[in-house]
């Protein structure tokens, strides 16, 4: 592939320069790009009239794990090399699913909020049975986070084949029978028809009294009104959400007055954070294609992730 690449906003310079490095040629949306490399906000772009104005573009590479904004352009123009994050930030963002874990477990929101000292009470994750919903980096990671606490974990996944570190891994429509008594509920699946509000009041309702959820995955992956009844009626023991839906979660929602609902404004990969993980990604990619092999992170156009 020659390697004639577009950037369609301002890029930090060492992706430029590293680009730069492996013979890439940087060139405007009107100088006939090979390449195209999303960098910046999907809102700031007309993706479809740069890939109608410009056949040649064979890669379009996206910034993000999650693609759902771009999937109905990615099913227009499906001949194209479609390439995404997902995995580039796994370690990251299952750091943070960690986090939120352990928050919930712990109380943690609770505790932030108060002023007196308050009764004793905590759940260790030690030994705990977890659910962890996704196949990408993201979930293996949160696999690998938990295993360390000698959890018994369950992937649930598109299909079932088995996720490396995973006790057991089951497909979708085996969704409610894993939940049945777990104490852990980690989301980091991409949304699709398939998983979209995947997680209502009946998979609350399977859970261990007092179990926590956790969700770095995409807000519309949940039922937040199922959600919200579950931890007001303390049926849930608390949960922690990098995600919501909508983004920004507006002021005066019920999640921000429960005490049992730690709530992170989508921090769980900070730009400071992906910048490095994205350039490497971008560069493997660039060199991958330049040589002819295959890419890392390849999205599929029909399935929209």
């Amino acid at each position: 592939m020659t390697s004639r690449i577009h950037l369609t906003h301002t890029a930090p310079e060492p992706l430029v320069e590293g680009l730069t490095a492996q013979g890439a040629e940087i060139v405007g949306a009107d100088e006939r790009p090979t390449g195209v490399i999303v960098t910046g906000m999907f809102a700031e772009l007309d993706l479809d009239r740069l890939l109608r104005d410009n056949p040649q573009a064979e890669w379009v590479q996206l910034p993000s794990a999650g693609i759902e904004a771009y999937a109905p352009t990615m099913a227009r123009f499906p001949e194209r090399i479609w390439t995404s994050a997902k995995g580039a930030y796994a370690e990251p963002v299952g750091e943070h699913g960690l986090l939120l874990t352990l928050a919930a477990l712990r109380r943690l929101t609770e505790r932030a909020r108060a002023r007196t000292w308050g009764e004793a009470h905590g759940e260790s994750l030690h030994g705990l049975r977890c659910v962890v919903v996704g196949a990408g980096g993201v979930a293996a990671e949160m696999v690998r986070l938990y295993k360390a606490f000698r959890t018994h974990v369950t992937v649930v996944r598109r299909s079932s084949t088995p996720l490396d570190g995973a006790d057991r891994t089951v497909s979708f429509d085996q969704l409610d029978e894993a939940l049945e008594g777990a104490d852990v509920l980690g989301l980091a699946a991409a949304v699709t028809p398939e998983t979209e509000r995947m997680i209502g009041a009946e998979q609350l309702d399977r859970l261990a009294e007092s179990a926590v959820v956790v969700n770095v995955g995409r807000g519309r992956l949940i039922d937040q009104d199922a959600l919200v009844a579950a931890l007001r009626a303390g049926r849930l023991g608390g949960a922690g959400l990098d995600v919501t839906d909508p983004e920004p979660l507006p002021d005066g929602h019920p999640l921000w007055d429960l005490e049992n609902c730690l709530i992170t404004p989508h921090t769980a990969d900070t730009p400071e954070m992906v910048a490095p993980l994205l350039r490497e990604r971008v560069l493997a990619n660039h060199r991958r294609l330049r040589d002819g092999e295959e890419p890392i992170g390849v999205a599929s156009p029909e399935r929209g992730y």
